[in-house]
């Protein structure tokens, strides 16, 4: 008979999964954070701050924007490449990566846009150019895009850049202000990660296994989504073999059982729930706990999407909006963007959800993590364009 899991427990689980249940206070230990999540997607849009940075604050806000920069570069203590999207890793899941590198390295390789690319530059130019004069980022190259440009374009040189990058052989080196360095993989990755070897079914077990012991529960297709490392044959296939998973009937926000798999420590994880922090969370859009909109709206009855790539007349709520996280739902979304030559942060839009009486006590709590993020950034001053709805 398969272990039924309320409502409640199932988001208490999957918060406590993602590192947002407990207060975001006391010693942080940044790779063991990024360790828990799997990974941490990076962004290049810095509205207030990037996403990765974010993040990374939401579940400790000692963090600062520095720090995982310092992993990257200086401690070597995560490796950056392609989860959902571009992401860092921790260092010691490298090995495990290797099937990611060929299975994208080939597919970007087919691209008509690389194969047209390397007719300019090839991929053994830019790397002994790279061995001889050290990281190098797509600054340093001159190709350009022939005839008229379109949006996703790029000169061939960073086309061939990125199939080496995907491909595994080159890495990223570090960044400056965003921008990414290449080196050659040798020299960034430390050589008893690259030496390590497994096969493609350790590497798929790992990778499923891995997925759901960080979502807690989850279904054949989310397990393949958390990666986005493996395809839905092979997760079907693990799972079958996987004998020690445990069948889930998991309730919905709207009262319905679905079917899940739990991990063989539930009924612990279970046993060991604890009422999610009180305080006041301003969750990133891109995020993990939101990023998966159908899980989210199965748990949470939450519905959201990002709408930076919307026109703006076809918006529902803004540009750049974030949901506000309290306890175990979702009570609101704000949009607030910065200035940080200005010095201050500004809310431009905010929104209760439905059912939600917004009172003097949750303002309160908003207005104190405004504070928060605006230190965090380094400016001293919030401001409202708008009165709470």
């Amino acid at each position: 008979m398969a272990l039924r899991i309320p409502n409640r427990q199932a988001r208490w689980l999957w918060l406590n999964a993602q590192a947002l249940a407990d207060t975001p206070t006391g010693p942080l230990n940044l790779i063991e954070t990024i360790r828990r999540l799997g990974f941490v997607q990076l962004d290049t849009i810095q509205n207030v701050t990037r996403a990765h940075h974010h993040i990374l604050w939401s579940r400790n806000q000692n963090y600062r924007e520095a720090m995982i920069d310092e992993l990257l570069g200086q401690d070597r203590a995560v490796f950056e490449h392609f989860t959902h999207d571009a992401s860092v890793l921790p260092m010691e899941f490298y090995p495990m990566w290797q099937r990611q590198f060929r299975r994208l390295g080939e597919k970007v390789a087919n691209y008509a846009s690389f194969r047209k690319a390397v007719r300019a530059i090839n991929g053994e130019q830019i790397k002994a150019r790279i061995a001889r004069e050290g990281p190098l980022s797509t600054h340093d190259f001159d190709t350009r895009v022939e005839g008229k440009k379109q949006m996703w374009d790029r000169p061939p040189h960073k086309r061939v850049l990125d199939q080496l990058w995907y491909a595994g052989e080159l890495a990223t080196s570090h960044r400056a202000n965003f921008a990414k360095y290449y080196d050659l993989a040798e020299r960034v990755i430390p050589s008893r990660y690259r030496e390590t070897v497994h096969d493609d079914a350790a590497q798929i077990e790992w990778l499923c296994r891995n997925a759901l012991d960080r979502l807690a529960f989850g279904t054949l297709g989310e397990i393949q989504r958390f990666w986005g490392a493996v395809d839905a044959k092979e997760v079907r296939s693990w799972a079958r073999g996987a004998h020690d998973l445990v069948p889930v009937k998991l309730q919905a926000h709207d009262g319905q059982w679905r079917d899940a798999l739990a991990p063989p420590d539930i009924e612990a994880r279970l046993a060991a729930l604890a009422t999610p922090t009180a305080r006041l969370r301003i969750i990133n859009p891109f995020d993990p706990v939101v990023r998966d909109r159908n899980r989210l709206l199965t748990l949470f009855g939450f519905t959201y999407r990002n709408e930076m790539f919307v026109p703006a007349a076809q918006r529902q709520w803004g540009y750049y909006v974030y949901p506000i996280l309290e306890r175990d739902r979702f009570v609101g979304r704000i949009e607030i963007k910065a200035d940080r030559s200005a010095g201050w942060l500004r809310v431009t839009q905010f929104w209760s959800e439905p059912g939600v009486r917004w009172t003097a006590a949750r303002q309160s709590r908003l207005a104190a993590e405004l504070a928060r993020l605006a230190r965090l950034i380094g400016v001293s001053e919030v401001l409202w364009e708008r009165d709470g709805q």
